[in-house]
């Protein structure tokens, strides 16, 4: 399934986990030892740029963390990163350089890579967003099938593809710049090609190609 790899989806030298990730195939390979990784990670970055504001957490001093945040670790918040007013971080998550992450957002288990928006009322669990991606407002991932069914990607809209990620929790992986349009789902298993955009309220599932315009399920073209 060539269009969920990661050398396929990301840019790995945007972000501080281009090491980690490079050791795997998948995107979703990666959520499993996320937590143990950020922790090691931690652990190694430079005193003179990141500071320890709790258990397994760093942030680093140029990042701006309005006081109303939540910040649980293992985390690390990286350069110029910006955690707006009662942002909820759960834990096992890495912000990257420059991201925004914001008002009432919700972040479990994930990679943010660099440059990458989730501003306004944003849900992401266990997924990675590539880089310069932005998820517009109201817009989450669902990360937990209704029938508690261990998730399986599909690729519904180029070689018909299945496969089992043995994964009971999956929200989505958004390859770089990709655009998800205000109030949208993506369904458990969601893996979005670089370059694609998302039609606001959208109930997305499966791979969506790169470079392609989801408008609905039945209606995906490629850009012109």
């Amino acid at each position: 399934m060539e269009n969920a790899k990661i050398k396929n989806l990301y840019n790995l030298e945007e972000t501080i986990a281009k090491d980690y990730l490079s050791q795997f195939e998948y995107p979703w390979e990666a959520l499993e030892g996320l937590s143990d990784y950020i922790k090691k990670l931690g652990a190694s970055l430079d005193p003179d740029k990141y500071e320890m504001q709790g258990e397994d957490i760093w942030v680093a001093k140029s990042a701006r963390v309005f006081p109303s945040a939540y910040l649980n670790g293992p985390l690390i918040i990286d350069e110029d990163a910006e955690v707006r007013h009662c942002a909820f971080i759960r834990g096992s998550a890495i912000v990257g350089k420059g991201s925004v992450v914001g008002n009432s957002t919700e972040l479990k288990n994930v990679i943010i890579f660099n440059s990458v928006q989730v501003p306004h009322y944003n849900y992401v669990g266990d997924s990675i967003l590539g880089y310069k991606s932005h998820m517009g407002a109201g817009s989450i991932t669902s990360n937990v099938k209704s029938d508690k069914t261990l998730v399986v990607v599909k690729d519904c809209y180029d070689t018909k593809e299945e496969l089992t990620t043995g994964r009971k929790k999956f929200g989505a992986m958004l390859g770089d710049h990709v655009e998800v349009g205000c109030n949208s789902v993506l369904n458990p298993g969601t893996v979005i090609g670089r370059n694609s955009n998302i039609y606001p309220l959208s109930r997305v599932r499966g791979v969506v190609p790169a470079n392609s315009i989801f408008k609905d399920k039945d209606n995906v073209v490629q850009k012109q």
